[in-house]
């Protein structure tokens, strides 16, 4: 389980709160989306379970643990986080790559065994990443890349998962690919926290949506509880009609054409 409790996060010399007094439960066997306009604290809240920015009220929880009083290796060993940017320091191969999640279980001085390499190859399965085992980091593709740093999170085998804009770079059939597979995670009991900005995919896949806006949460509810057109044409600043997608019956946003200035004048 994740959850944030009253968290409050500010960065120097800026006029507001990144964060703003935020609690929410992202609980073990469900997705959870963080959604909201740029700049609404998403990455901030984080950056915050990762312990990279200073907290100045509230916490962060893992697995029932403050975050901040546990060890980095700790920390790892209870989630797995893929963020918005992320470069390699030298190329190197994909699976010695995606074998850097084992490294929370291993420390310094253990050879990978047995385990480890069945988790990397199942890692490299689960992303369908198979294909580009031996290829080097610096040979790939944005997409690929992405596909690869999955990898590496999924070979971590946390019980908790988060991911910062998971699908940046992947065309329609691997951003689907993705979520099925966060979907298929989920049902095997881990605590997926997903940021995005993909309001229609989300409302797809995601159980709970964690709606924030200027740093606070909007709305925290079920798809058909948040994805209502008011309210985001409010928080979003644009014209928007909330349908419901022909597939699967979930709540769909369709952001509407603004007039044209010759037009508004006819």
């Amino acid at each position: 389980m994740i959850a944030v409790e009253d968290l409050v996060v500010s960065y120097p010399a800026a006029p507001a709160n990144a964060v703003d007094g935020v609690s929410f439960v992202s609980p073990s066997g469900k997705i959870t989306a963080l959604a909201g306009p740029n700049g609404s604290g998403k990455s901030t809240i984080v950056r915050a379970l990762l312990g990279r920015v200073d907290i100045v009220r509230g916490k962060a929880v893992i697995g029932g643990d403050d975050a901040r009083s546990m060890t980095p290796s700790a920390l790892a060993q209870r989630v797995a986080v893929v963020p918005q940017r992320e470069d390699a320091a030298f190329p190197m191969r994909v699976r010695d790559y995606v074998g850097l999640g084992r490294y929370p279980h291993l420390g310094l001085w253990r050879s990978p065994g047995f385990d480890d390499e069945q988790a990397i190859e199942q890692a490299l399965t689960q992303s369908g990443i198979e294909d580009l085992a031996n290829r080097t980091t610096d040979a790939l593709s944005g997409g690929e890349w992405q596909r690869v740093r999955i990898a590496r999170a999924l070979a971590q085998h946390a019980p908790a998962l988060v991911l910062d804009e998971p699908t940046t770079f992947l065309d329609v059939a691997h951003e689907m690919a993705i979520f099925e597979l966060l979907a298929s995670l989920a049902r095997s009991g881990l605590a997926i926290l997903l940021v995005s900005h993909q309001l229609n995919l989300v409302a797809r896949f995601a159980h709970t949506i964690v709606l924030l806006n200027h740093g606070r949460v909007a709305v925290n509810g079920s798809p058909n509880e948040v994805m209502k057109a008011d309210r985001l044409e409010s928080i979003y600043g644009w014209p928007v009609v909330v349908t419901r997608d022909p597939a699967v019956g979930a709540p769909a946003l369709v952001p509407l054409r603004r007039p044209l200035r010759h037009e508004l004048l006819k």
